[in-house]
């Protein structure tokens, strides 16, 4: 039998001939054979994968069911219809609009293969290192991924779409592609397409659109969110830029003469923001807040919701709801006349309703109507707190005090609580700023926080931000001032109880615990403080309690009853504060007290009940600031302090 001594293997390794580690090492032709075997791998599963996949078929999302929302107690709220958009052909698009388009997604659209390498590879990366996978993609790859494929950030959908993308710009015309992507990209303002676009921001056909209006529509498909010109003041600045960089680069890739960019200098404003006439009256403000819970809570966007298919069950009652918007036009009317005061021009109110308890939004005044006044009047940080801010100073004092085993025992911090209770009853605001220097305005801002309030609505910490210089919103005022009802627990707003897609539950909405901000005797301190200001409801006496039990719909088992404003005195609303620091707003805040006795007793506090925030002020659409109170509803209005209590009381159904 001959021996295999001298045999060539057909794969020599380890290698022979050779010693120690240098026999492990592969020479430069195993190298090359094994770079060349991955090669003709990639290619062939690339071949593969190429020939198996499939163009799906088109108007998957013309299909798409409307989003619905419900009530609280189940019933339909409204339903959002069909997708907002109107195909239309190539040919109605100006080529003004088609290559500033081109200019900022894909300047290179008309010559590439439908897919860039390098974008893919940078989503990929992004994706598995958990930051945004957005960005990078070409005109192709977008309409792949807005017509055939999901909005889900994945690598497998990525692939897909790269593999679509590649076989689609194979096989149809490029103008082809370009007409469905401007007919299904998003713009914002509940609009797919161009067509829908340029009636959402300019009133007219897309036909109609110049170049410069082009431009700024082209800037929007970087996200509407971000770059809507209408939506604040820190997007117009955006769109302003982008709208200049996309009119500049069409000129640096030859599609426009410098001549035509020097005739385009001013801004193209949009017109103002509308709502679909489904959401007149509160239903838009309801939308929009619930809109933005399920923003922060999932990672669906605005583009998302639009698409439709969903089911959305809100925490919005729709009984209390109807009855604070009667409340509010029915005050409104009764003390606003704007053609009798120049005062009374321009003013706005906004409300919410929180239950202390776990933070649901029951309801909601977010303007007299949502298809004509757009800005959220309940949900805006805009409106100074003034006084109604006090309580944070008291509650940040009270902490600092701690939890005593008699709250008998007089100390100094007890009587700086005491001080501090007295200047908050008798509206002085000295010993508030005081307090902001012994116990840190950090300290203030951070009980406020801890409360409910956004830390991104506190205003500077300089020495008045005692005084109630934060713009909180109502529907944040309402949940801050409910910790103080709820035995110091906080528990964040929301108003979305689940969700649903095609009959799938949508993630994110398990609530939290509610936190500790307080002890429970120093919450009941804090609602000793606030009942006896009126800004709690009270308990009735028992002798009173069997004639108004059922009398009232705020009425309970109880006989808890909203304390009204005596008519010739000066009100306690929360809003009612000294002159220097109530020239903007009015506010009145009605909050659920002790089931009974003396707070320091030890009884718990009802947060069944919802908190309730009212605020009025004046604001002219343009303005910069807000107008001054002084004179709004006549002489006798304190500045118009005396009338958000009206509206609380109205809502409660004691006036």
């Amino acid at each position: 039998m001959k021996g295999t001594k001298g045999r060539r293997r057909f794969i020599d390794y380890p290698r022979r001939g050779r010693e120690g580690p240098r026999r492990w090492l592969p020479s430069w032709r195993q190298w090359l054979s094994v770079f060349a075997c991955g090669v003709l791998a990639l290619a062939t599963a690339f071949a593969i994968i190429y020939a198996n996949v499939d163009i799906p078929g088109e108007n998957a999302l013309a299909r798409k069911e409307a989003t619905v929302y419900y009530w609280a107690d189940g019933s339909q709220m409204v339903s959002v219809g069909a997708v907002n958009r109107q195909n239309v052909p190539l040919d109605r698009v100006p080529e003004s609009v088609q290559r500033a388009v081109i200019a900022a997604e894909n300047e290179t659209f008309y010559s590439d293969s439908g897919v860039s390498l390098k974008g893919i590879a940078r989503a990929v990366v992004n994706m598995v290192s958990g930051e945004d996978a957005q960005g990078g993609s070409t005109i192709t790859q977008q309409f792949v991924k807005n017509t055939y494929l999901s909005q889900d950030q994945t690598v497998t959908r990525k692939v897909k779409e790269f593999f679509i993308a590649l076989k689609l710009s194979n096989h149809r015309d490029k103008k082809e592609i370009l007409r469905g992507y401007l007919n299904t990209s998003w713009f914002g303002r509940d609009s797919y397409g161009v067509q829908a676009a340029a009636h959402a921001y300019y009133g007219v056909d897309v036909k109609e659109l110049n170049a410069s209006q082009g431009a700024l529509l082209a800037a929007l498909l970087k996200g509407s969110e971000l770059y809507d010109p209408g939506l604040n003041k820190a997007n117009h600045e955006r769109a302003e830029e982008r709208w200049k960089w996309i009119l500049d680069r069409e000129v640096e890739t030859g599609v426009m003469t410098a001549a035509e960019r020097a005739k385009y200098r001013e801004f193209p404003e949009p017109r103002a923001l509308v709502k679909p006439t489904s959401q007149a009256g509160q239903t838009g403000y309801l939308i929009d807040v619930a809109n933005k819970f399920i923003k922060s809570a999932t990672n669906l966007t605005d583009k998302d919701l639009l698409r439709g298919g969903y089911r959305i069950y809100t925490t919005f009652d729709k009984t209390r709801t109807r009855r604070l918007e009667k409340a509010v036009t029915d005050v409104r009317k009764k003390t606003i006349d704007p053609k009798q005061r120049a005062a009374d021009t321009f003013v706005e109110f906004g409300a919410a309703s929180v239950r202390p308890k776990d933070g649901a939004i029951l309801a909601l005044y977010g303007g007299a109507d949502a298809t004509k006044h757009f800005i959220n009047n309940a949900d805006t940080s805009a409106v100074p707190a003034g006084s109604a801010f006090k309580p944070f100073v008291l509650a940040a004092a009270a902490q600092e005090l701690g939890e005593r085993s008699s709250p008998s025992v007089a100390t100094a911090a007890d009587r700086r609580f005491g001080e501090l209770r007295g200047a908050l009853l008798n509206s002085k605001s000295q010993p508030f700023v005081q307090a902001g220097k012994s116990l840190g305005l950090e300290k203030i801002r951070d009980m406020a926080v801890a409360a409910g309030l956004r830390k991104e609505s506190m205003a500077r910490l300089e020495q008045t931000f005692p005084l109630g210089t934060s713009a909180p919103s109502a529907i944040r005022m309402a949940n801050a001032y409910g910790t103080f009802a709820n035995e110091g627990r906080h528990a964040e707003p929301y108003a979305v109880t689940k969700m649903t897609l095609d009959g799938e539950p949508v993630d994110g909405f398990t609530r939290p615990a509610p936190k500790e901000v307080l002890t429970p005797f120093q919450a009941r301190q804090m609602a000793g403080v606030l009942e006896s200001l009126g800004w709690l409801t009270t308990r009735l006496k028992p002798e009173e309690a069997a004639d108004a039990k059922g009398t009232d719909p705020a009425d309970d088992a109880g006989g808890r009853q909203a304390v009204p404003a005596a008519p010739d005195d000066k009100p306690v609303a929360a809003g009612a504060t000294l002159p220097g620091d109530r020239q903007k707003s009015a506010w009145f805040i009605g909050t659920p007290g002790p089931t009974g006795g003396a707070p320091d007793a030890g009884e718990p506090v009802t947060a069944g009940e919802p908190t309730t925030a009212i605020t009025m002020f004046r604001n002219k659409p343009g303005a910069p600031q807000l107008l001054p109170m002084q004179g709004v509803g006549g002489p006798k209005t304190e500045l118009g302090t005396s009338i958000p209590p009206q509206v609380w009381n109205a809502y409660q159904g004691t006036s």
